[in-house]
């Protein structure tokens, strides 16, 4: 049985219209988060469909020491809150401890763990215990059926507003594969769920002291995973992702994103 949708602000997470998770990977700065978040506002008011902004304030698991992370904790969560609040926007973000749940809980709308943090169970029970809703990454090295005991602990923290985000198992060194059966088969068991386009293009480490990927493939993915049922696609995007400081080779280029945004909601109608 399908658990019932449930909002997010002014967005619907499992009903009849496609679910959107945009923005770029990691806070540069806080007026770059801010162009990115108006000027993806405004294709998506043409489009006619709403949005959650996401930007991560740490992004803790980088291949090197020395990338960069983002402006940390609490000025990432200021600089989301103000444009929530500025914009009209639920927001998103990563979260990696319970302690680091208890100040983002006061600030975004919705709660992101990591895929290599899915099956941390304190992780989990803080962020299900938050009041927030949930969005569990499943962990490239996790079955789609393995994830009914993350759902288990979200649901013993009282969490009821919670969905998984598909995003590729691991294939080999260096590579991740997306399999498009994972989406109905998560599905099948009850819970909403998102399929991300562009770390599903990834090549972890590829790049020796970097992850690399094959960001022209996202729409491609993104648009056989709507084609499959999933109930939103999460996609990050960036003015110039060959400048982009954290994954940049599988972002979409902010300039493509109304015509890749146009494709899936014209394949969501045909369905």
């Amino acid at each position: 049985m399908r658990d019932k949708p449930f909002k997010i602000g002014n967005v619907t997470v499992g009903g009849k219209k496609l679910l959107l998770i945009l923005g770029p990977c990691v806070l540069e700065s806080e007026k770059s988060a801010r162009r990115t978040a108006s000027r993806i506002l405004t294709i998506t008011r043409r489009l006619g469909v709403p949005f959650i902004f996401k930007a991560s304030y740490d992004k803790a698991n980088r291949t090197s020491g020395s990338s960069f992370r983002g402006p940390g904790l609490e000025e990432g969560c200021r600089i989301l809150a103000s444009i929530s609040r500025d914009f009209g926007l639920p927001v998103t973000t990563d979260v990696h401890s319970p302690e680091e749940v208890t100040v983002a809980a006061r600030h975004v709308d919705l709660l992101q763990i990591p895929a290599f943090l899915c099956r941390q169970t304190d992780l989990i029970a803080a962020a299900g215990a938050s009041g927030r809703a949930v969005n569990v990454k499943k962990g490239q090295f996790l079955s789609p059926w393995e994830i009914e005991p993350i759902a288990r602990k979200l649901r013993a923290a009282g969490c009821r507003r919670f969905f998984f985000t598909e995003r590729g198992t691991t294939f080999g060194y260096n590579n991740l594969v997306a399999d498009m059966r994972a989406i109905p088969w998560i599905r099948a068991q009850g819970f909403p769920l998102v399929f991300d386009a562009t770390h599903s293009v990834q090549r972890p480490g590829g790049g020796g002291d970097r992850t690399t990927g094959d960001g022209e493939l996202a729409p491609v993915l993104a648009a056989a995973a709507v084609a499959a049922g999933a109930d939103g696609v999460f996609l990050e995007t960036h003015e110039n992702p060959a400048k982009a400081p954290s994954d940049g080779p599988n972002q979409i280029p902010l300039a493509r994103l109304p015509g890749v945004l146009r494709q899936l909601l014209a394949i969501r109608h045909a369905l």
